[in-house]
This record gives structure tokens, C-alpha cells and sequence, in this order.
């Protein structure tokens, strides 16, 4: 494991026995047998360990979320999946949740605030996307509102994490918000959420999917990716990027082949919808 990642990991660790505030970077490198060097040649301080740890959690949310959506499924499937992933990841996560959950009173900070709504704006087009490939023109007023009450969906029965002793049902549970939000799609008849009132797909200029972002992250994850396809497709794509001479297929081939890593798993989520 790589020392970022060992530190990324023992920290989450450390945050939901104790807090943030509470937890100190000896305490952190101490659980990681490391020195408080080695620590710092990887984060600057706290805040920025955890604004990574922020980016770890949603990044990798977000990007298998947006693969499902993306996916030739059939209408049916598609629903149920997407609550599916998105319980079974909150589930994996749990102690990342937990720890943005309690500390959010110490992490009003702007830098933090800007990130989480930037997360947000991806989160909802990817529910409107799931929407309008359910749905099609028969939600076209309501489509709105359904992002949001899906989004609350999530946010709500996910609290059962929280106050139970045992997992859900996963699998009952995912059946049962499909049913609900199936109610909703065809029963609703009163939208109140327009398109100039709803903030999606008004994101900040300079959190656009640009090329030089893309290259700038994918030398970030040759620096972690020492050797095997998932390496060689992102040479290949970083080239692309500079110089396009590659067909849409090939693209499309490298694009799956980075998609399963879960070092490469963001890039290919920023490879793909630069590309659509």
C-alpha cells in the first residue's frame, strides 16, 4: 500500500473513534508507523488530508454511479441498481460518512463547502440523466422534483446505517424505493421545481471537464500506477488528448480499461463525459 493511502486509511480510522478535532497527525502517524515527516510530505496539514479523504469518498461515488447509469441495462434494472450501488457503497464507506456527518460544524470552511458543492452539481446530473433514460418525456415536467426526491430517498433510508444494529436488506430495500419513485414518476402532477429555479447543470466555470484538467490528473495517477494496462491505456489517452489520431472505439476500450482500478476509477468517469 502506498504511504498516502496507508494515511488516508488510518486516519478515517482515527476520525470516527474520535473526531477530528480530536485526533491528532502524531496520533495518525503513529497508527501508520511512520514519522510525522513522512507525513507531511504527503498532506500539508489536517485540512488537507481530510479535503482528500473528501475527494477519495465522492470521486469513487460519483464515478461508479455514473457507470451504472451509462451501462446498456434495461429500464427495469437500471433503477434498482442505482439504489443497489448506491447503498452497498454507503455501506463501504461508513466510517467516511460517519466522520463528515460529526464534523461538519468544523469544516464550514470555504474550500470545503466549494468541493461538496461541486460533488453535488455531478450527482445531480447523473440523477437526471437516470431519469430521463427511465422515464423519457413522460417525466418532462416532474423530472426535476424526482432528482430531489430521489436524492432525499438516499439521504433518509441511509440513516438506518446510523440506528441499526444490522445491515438492511439491501436488496428489499433498493426494490422498495423503485417502487416508490415508479409511484411518484407516474402519479405526480404538481411540479414546483422548474428548470431556471433547479441548480443543475450550473456548474462553476472553473470546475468544467477540461483537457488539461484530464492530462493533469492522469499524470497524478501515473505517479501511483506502476505497470499493467491500466498504465499503458493511460499513456495512450493522455497522448489522445494531446494529439487525437485514435478512433471512438479504441477510446472507448482504454476508457474500460482504467474504469475497474480504483486508483484510475475518476479518470475514466472525466474521460467518458468529456468525451460524450
Amino acid at each position: 500500500m502506498l504511504k498516502k493511502q496507508l494515511i488516508m486509511q488510518k486516519a478515517v480510522e482515527l476520525f470516527a473513534e474520535q473526531g477530528f478535532e480530536a485526533t491528532s497527525v502524531q496520533q495518525i502517524t503513529d497508527r501508520c508507523g511512520i514519522s510525522k515527516g513522512a507525513f507531511y510530505l504527503s498532506f500539508k496539514s489536517k485540512d488537507e488530508l481530510i479535503l482528500a479523504l473528501i475527494d477519495q469518498f465522492m470521486t469513487e461515488i460519483i464515478a461508479d454511479i455514473d457507470s451504472i447509469v451509462k451501462s446498456n441495462k434495461s429500464k427495469d434494472e437500471l433503477l434498482f441498481d442505482f439504489f443497489y450501488i448506491n447503498l452497498s457503497l454507503f455501506e463501504k464507506y461508513s466510517d467516511y460518512a460517519k466522520t463528515f456527518m460529526q464534523e461538519q460544524l468544523h469544516l464550514i470552511k470555504e474550500e470545503f463547502i466549494e468541493k461538496m458543492h461541486y460533488y453535488n452539481l455531478l450527482n445531480e446530473k447523473t440523477i437526471l440523466e437516470l431519469v430521463e433514460r427511465v422515464y423519457g418525456d413522460h417525466v418532462q415536467d416532474i423530472k426535476y422534483d424526482l432528482v430531489y426526491c430521489i436524492k432525499g430517498f438516499i439521504r433518509i433510508y441511509t440513516e438506518l446505517f446510523f440506528v441499526s444494529h444490522t445491515p438492511p436488506d439491501f436488496e428489499k430495500l433498493s426494490h422498495s424505493l423503485v417502487e416508490k419513485t415508479n409511484l411518484l414518476a407516474k402519479h405526480t402532477k404538481l411540479p414546483f421545481i422548474t428548470a431556471e429555479y433547479a441548480p443543475l447543470l450550473q456548474s462553476p466555470k472553473n470546475n468544467e471537464i477540461s483537457k488539461e484538467k484530464i492530462v493533469e490528473v492522469i499524470n497524478q495517477n501515473l505517479e501511483e500506477v506502476e505497470q499493467g494496462i491500466e498504465r499503458e491505456s493511460l499513456i495512450l489517452m493522455r497522448d489522445q488528448l494531446n494529439m487525437p489520431t485514435l478512433p471512438r472505439a479504441i477510446i472507448k476500450g482504454l476508457i474500460r480499461n482504467i474504469r475497474q482500478h480504483p486508483i484510475t476509477k475518476w479518470t475514466s468517469y472525466l474521460l467518458e463525459n468529456y468525451y460524450d
